[in-house]
């Protein structure tokens, strides 16, 4: 297949996983092409099968601000017809979506299949904001197909768009190949010293995160199991868990790493992950920790229940309560054979749910089942009525 890919370039969430189904896709056969404003953060180019279109804003002095989801809009277009692609994979709404559906007219009598992938802010920014409500839920009714990352997203998406069609569950996932357990002692060594602990926290540094928390549980468990702290990532928050950490003399044992390529290396060698998030629509860092036998401390929230299994791969707690995640914590890495029972866990559950060898053969199936829904001409309605695949096998006994 000849499949076309927006995504925000960026180290968010959705940038990611997109970048990552275009990587593993162009591994299974299929040509991609990358159509956004850069080159995305996580995508290494040196196949032949992946091609990058970049979107050329225009500058004109009547614009305040470029219009950016006019010129996607029409790049789309032109890549769809000059690369005979067979279908439009948009992930997170606002605009993609918007752009997809006006290239799809833009293109009539030729049918361009357009999937839409929600991420979750796309959804809460409508919950947010109620004025994108109606020009958000116009491009998911037109789009051919709909999926979204996590149980809780799809229902939370029902509830505030009240969209009666179908939306299908695909689950993130991770390459369990380069996510595993490391023995570099090195590296390890780079950041800690022989007995010491090592716990990260990776996010974008936004409110919902909670870094705050993050530094108050990493003071509480410290002073009571010799570790330290890897803050990664970069974002608003940053500053005020600085000011935080050196306001409690912790400069020496945490440090901020700030955005960093290398995510699996780092796992690979910690002790324990930390997210205690006010939401989370998935959580894919906590998968990527699990891969690496990295136990999980996050809030019981979103889709974090459908990833981590309390009580097996770490522990779930009531958002705020610094208190109780720190206990927990405290747990895990003072009983070696606990923190190694949950680690095994958690790597086994990551295997045999997430995987990217288990959840790319979703997506292609996915799409050959829009593609021939369009292709015979079927009402939108009427054609994602039939899109029913495997993913929801994958809910059952994802949540306990």
């Amino acid at each position: 297949m000849r499949i076309g890919i927006t995504c925000y370039p960026s180290y968010g969430g959705s940038g990611v996983v997109a970048t990552e189904i275009g990587k593993e896709l162009a591994e299974r056969g299929h040509e991609i092409h990358f159509i956004t404003y850069a080159i995305p953060i996580k995508l290494d180019a040196t196949s032949d099968r992946i091609h990058f279109h970049e979107v050329e804003m225009m500058n004109y002095p009547l614009f305040e601000h470029p219009p950016y989801a006019l010129a996607l809009a029409t790049k789309m277009a032109d890549v769809a017809i000059h690369q005979d692609l067979d279908l439009l994979h948009v992930h997170y709404a606002i605009p993609h979506s918007v752009s997809a559906f006006l290239a799809k007219e833009m293109l009539k009598p030729k049918r361009l299949p357009v999937i839409t992938t929600l991420h979750g802010t796309d959804i809460t920014l409508v919950g947010n904001d109620r004025s994108y409500l109606p020009i958000t839920r116009l491009s998911m009714e037109k789009s051919d197909g709909v999926t979204a990352v996590s149980e809780f997203l799809r229902e939370l998406t029902r509830r505030e768009f009240e969209m009666d069609s179908p939306i299908t569950v695909i689950p993130n996932f991770v390459n369990c190949e380069v996510f595993q357990r490391s023995q570099d002692e090195i590296l390890r060594g780079k950041y800690a010293l022989p007995g010491e602990k090592i716990l990260v926290h990776i996010s974008n540094f936004r409110p919902v995160k909670r870094v705050n928390h993050v530094v108050e549980i990493f003071d509480r468990v410290q002073r009571q199991v010799p570790a330290r702290l890897l803050m990664v990532g970069d974002g608003p928050e940053r500053s005020n868990a600085e000011w935080l950490a050196h306001n409690k003399g912790l400069e020496d044992r945490v440090v901020f790493l700030g955005k960093q390529d290398s995510i699996a290396e780092l796992l690979g060698v910690a002790d324990l992950l930390l997210l205690p998030s006010d939401t989370e629509s998935f959580g894919l860092v906590a998968l990527e920790a699990m891969a690496c036998q990295v136990p999980v401390i996050a809030s019981r929230v979103g889709g974090l229940p459908e990833v981590v299994r309390d009580g097996r791969d770490g522990y779930l707690v009531t958002p705020g309560d610094v208190t109780t995640m720190a206990s927990r914590a405290v747990e895990i890495l003072m009983d070696p054979d606990r923190h190694r029972t949950m680690g095994r866990n958690a790597r086994d559950f990551a295997m045999e749910k997430f995987c990217s060898t288990k959840i790319i053969p979703l997506y292609e199936e996915y799409y050959r089942q829009v593609i021939g829904a369009v292709g015979e001409g079927l009402e939108i309605d009427a054609a994602t009525s039939k899109l029913r695949v495997e993913s929801e096998e994958w809910l059952v006994g994802g949540r306990e």
